[in-house]
């Protein structure tokens, strides 16, 4: 299994915004996450974040979801807690493809344009105090140190690209090889998880863990892992 704080920046690299709390009151959610895993905001003239300084405490709610078939589920809760910052000029275009990724709006444009101009949209990111997750059946606590400093599986590209391929195309193969390796007949089987260490399937409403023997170093030998239990006797 991944270790935590990579999973959890894992999770957080692929996640949306759900949900902004400024000084415990809610308050609109507009973002998106940087390279760094830190939470990045667009905020409309109006709204409480806009005006207030920068040192107001800010909780970021980032959900993470898998599309199964025609159903949505989420597959990590994580609530990063920490103190809105201005993003400075020479990172606000890179900022705002982050919010764009997930959250397209035209006034990202003008937070480009107007950039400091006391009436423009601004762009907000997080000075991360720490992060609190739920994923599966794991949850905790990561400071910020531990969650800054762990980067994303660097096969997760690879693998969410393989995961969906597996899900749209091969799952009576997936079935099968599952079934195999728990002696039984699965139930409703789905790809539910991928990463160098193993794969995590969905068997009704059960998630299975199986590791690799070995870690997987490349996107290659990721998918031939993979095929490895799609194949099992």
């Amino acid at each position: 299994m991944l270790p935590i704080p990579e999973r959890v920046r894992t999770l957080a690299a692929t996640a949306g915004v759900a949900k902004l709390s400024v000084n415990g009151a809610p308050s609109p959610a507009r973002g998106g996450v940087d390279e760094r895993g830190r939470p990045v905001l667009l905020v409309l003239p109006g709204e409480t974040l806009h005006g207030l300084r920068e040192d107001a405490v800010v909780a970021v709610n980032l959900t993470a979801m898998r599309q199964l078939g025609s159903v949505t589920h989420p597959r990590g809760l994580i609530e990063v807690q920490g103190w809105a910052e201005a993003v400075p000029e020479g990172e606000a275009r890179s900022s705002a493809v982050a919010v764009a990724t997930h959250c397209p709006d035209e006034s990202l444009f003008k937070a480009l344009e107007r950039y400091g101009q006391p009436d423009a949209p601004r762009l907000l990111r997080l000075d991360v105090g720490q992060v609190v997750y739920l994923t599966g059946q794991e949850s905790g606590t990561l400071d910020a140190d531990d969650y800054l400093g762990a980067a994303p599986d660097p096969l997760a590209e690879t693998a969410e690209r393989v995961l969906a391929h597996v899900n749209a195309s091969h799952r009576p193969q997936l079935t099968a090889g599952v079934s195999r390796q728990l002696g039984e007949r699965a139930g409703e089987v789905w790809l539910w998880e991928l990463d160098r260490f193993g794969a995590t399937v969905r068997a009704d409403d059960s998630l299975v863990r199986f590791p690799w023997p070995s870690p997987a170093r490349s996107g290659l030998c990721l998918e031939t892992a993979l095929r490895g239990l799609l194949c099992a006797c």
